[in-house]
């Protein structure tokens, strides 16, 4: 009945108002008792992927039933060779015939065991700060452990597709949300692409209504989602992989959620399943918004730090970058960080900078009155408010704006300091 409802609403240009009455009527309750919850009827999913990710090695080929992954046919030790590809599809052939079923039926998965115990050593150096960002925005931060699927937390991931980075964003997904050019590339570093990650899966949830659509929307897409469930007239994600028939929606796409929560049981569990790793100390770095266009060298040079120290911690930037465009936040740990600011001040001729994690610059002459802000790409004057504990309507006044809807990047606010 609510397939045909939606079907003759959707006909008269009402679907997306009628998405939002399913997600009211039966999206919230769930996503307050646990916004990341294991829907009955993944539990077997969930399990096939923990075996994936700790059980098994890169030389490991599961051969397993494509619609109940838990049946696992075999497993074979199938080295990554030239011939492997051909193996394989030999291999899938026998199995359906002798279970008489379809060679469709039957889907081999590599072991990821190393990859991904490297990805959790990995973590650690960014996880505490990813967190953060998404405590800050909101949102569960367990999705923080995102680029164990997505990447295994690698900044440096490239994809055959053009995807860059710890979250895998294609250039005109990031566009959205970050600058993304041949001297700066913010999908590359660790903090402007989980900021970015945030906010794009926060408008997932609020078109989506709950956190295993929004997440299943990272993989095939948030209009993708939206036409699912309208199809199906429902907003649980288990329905509409059982009901939903369409060429995109496949293995990758299905089994994404799944696939996310046995990465974070893992990881949460990581002294069990990977006992004594030997992980990457943490690497905590605090932010110098750039209000003005610099050159590296001169910022760098009195201040003791190497280019590749700079690069390691800003690598957004290419390396043969020269210059540091104006909305830049410059990374650095805070003991560098101090030597940094003090040199972009002498560089610009203000105040020194009240440096650290908040990312704040005063520059007033009345250093205890104020604090100036430098608008970074995504920033909302909602978002500044919150950062600063002050209203969006003090804000407003302080700068004489009479639209709360017109930030430029690199545009600096002046917010009254609390006392």
């Amino acid at each position: 009945m609510a397939t045909n409802r939606l079907a003759k609403l959707c006909a008269a240009g009402l679907c997306a108002l009628t998405i939002v009455i399913v997600f009211a009527r039966i999206g919230p309750a769930q996503a307050q008792e646990n916004p990341l919850p294991m829907l009955p009827g993944l539990e077997n999913a969930v399990e096939f992927w923990k075996q994936v990710f700790t059980r098994y090695g890169s030389s490991d080929v599961i051969f397993h039933d494509r619609q109940e992954p838990l049946k696992i046919y075999e497993v074979l030790t199938i080295d990554e060779k030239a011939a492997a590809r051909k193996t394989i599809k030999t291999e899938i052939e026998r199995i359906a015939v002798e279970q008489g079923v379809g060679d469709q039926s039957v889907r081999s998965q590599r072991g990821v065991r190393e990859r991904f115990s490297s990805g959790l050593a990995l973590s650690r150096r960014y996880i505490d700060q990813m967190q953060r960002i998404f405590r800050e925005e909101g949102l569960p931060a367990e999705i923080a452990y995102l680029p164990l699927v997505e990447s295994s937390f690698d900044h440096t991931a490239r994809s055959s597709a053009g995807a860059l980075g710890m979250w895998q964003f294609m250039p005109a997904t990031g566009k959205k949300f970050m600058r993304i050019g041949p001297a700066l590339d913010e999908r590359r570093d660790p903090l402007d692409s989980t900021r970015a990650a945030a906010r794009f899966l926060k408008q997932n949830y609020d078109a989506l209504g709950n956190w295993p659509l929004a997440l299943t929307a990272y993989n095939h897409g948030r209009e993708g989602m939206l036409r699912a469930v309208g199809e199906v007239g429902s907003n649980n994600l288990v329905e509409i992989i059982q009901s939903y028939q369409a060429p995109a929606f496949g293995f990758a796409s299905k089994s994404f959620y799944a696939e996310f929560l046995a990465a974070v049981d893992v990881a949460r569990r990581a002294e069990e399943f990977f006992p004594g790793l030997d992980y990457h100390p943490p690497l905590t770095l605090e932010e110098l918004p750039i209000g003005r266009s610099i050159t590296i060298a001169a910022l760098l040079k009195p201040t003791g730090i190497s280019q590749a120290e700079f690069f390691q911690w800003n690598p957004a930037l290419s390396p043969k970058a020269r210059d540091i465009p104006v909305g830049y936040r410059v990374k650095a740990p805070a003991d560098k960080l101090a030597p940094l600011a003090a040199s972009y001040q002498r560089m610009i001729g203000s105040p020194p900078v009240n440096s650290g994690s908040s990312a704040m610059v005063s520059l007033s002459k009345s250093s205890l009155e104020w604090i100036f802000h430098l608008v970074a790409p995504g920033e909302t004057l909602s978002k500044i408010a919150r950062d600063y504990r002050v209203t969006v309507d003090v804000i407003q006044q302080a700068n004489g704006m009479a639209s709360a809807d017109r930030l430029a990047i690199g545009q600096q606010l002046r917010i009254p300091k609390k006392a």
